[in-house]
């Protein structure tokens, strides 16, 4: 009799079923992850525009807030001088508007600002939306339309 190499079929069925068993565990967990980590770095950006949008009123107080996150960014090199059309406050990847999974919008007047930071794709790139005034609190809203952010949603801690 020879002796036979290798694996049946039955022994890598089951090598495959218990495979996909933790996949189908594992998965989830790393989506959940992934907002999660959206999410964090949507408040932080929210947080590096409310910074911005105050020394932007303090450099032009003239102007007031920017009103679009354009204004707030722009290339400035060693050669080049920040202005009130391109203050270099934050990086041109925010000021595009959209940034892990969450897109960004700001309203800015003499007075007072705005900003929001809503996911892309509702329970997949993110779960809550954010906004902040001039108070520099960031709050989580109930909604993601670029609405007036009254100051009176949830804070967060």
């Amino acid at each position: 009799m020879r002796k036979q190499k290798g694996f049946s079929l039955i022994e890598l069925l089951i090598v495959v079923a218990i495979i996909l068993i933790i996949a189908a565990i594992a998965i989830p967990n790393l989506l959940r992850a992934r907002i999660a980590a959206n999410e964090s770095s949507a408040v932080a950006s929210l947080r590096t525009i409310n910074t911005a949008q105050i020394s932007y009123y303090s450099n032009y107080p003239t102007v007031g807030f920017a009103s679009v996150l354009s204004l707030l960014s722009g290339t400035c090199t060693g050669t080049s001088v920040p202005s009130s059309a391109g203050s270099c406050m934050i990086d041109t990847t925010l000021a595009t508007g959209s940034k892990s999974g969450y897109s960004f919008a700001v309203a800015g007047t003499t007075s007072g600002y705005a900003a929001w930071a809503n996911p892309i794709s509702a329970n997949q790139t993110g779960v809550n939306s954010f906004c902040s005034v001039q108070d520099a609190v960031v709050r989580k809203t109930g909604t993601s339309s670029i609405s007036t952010c009254q100051g009176t949603e949830t804070p967060l801690q």
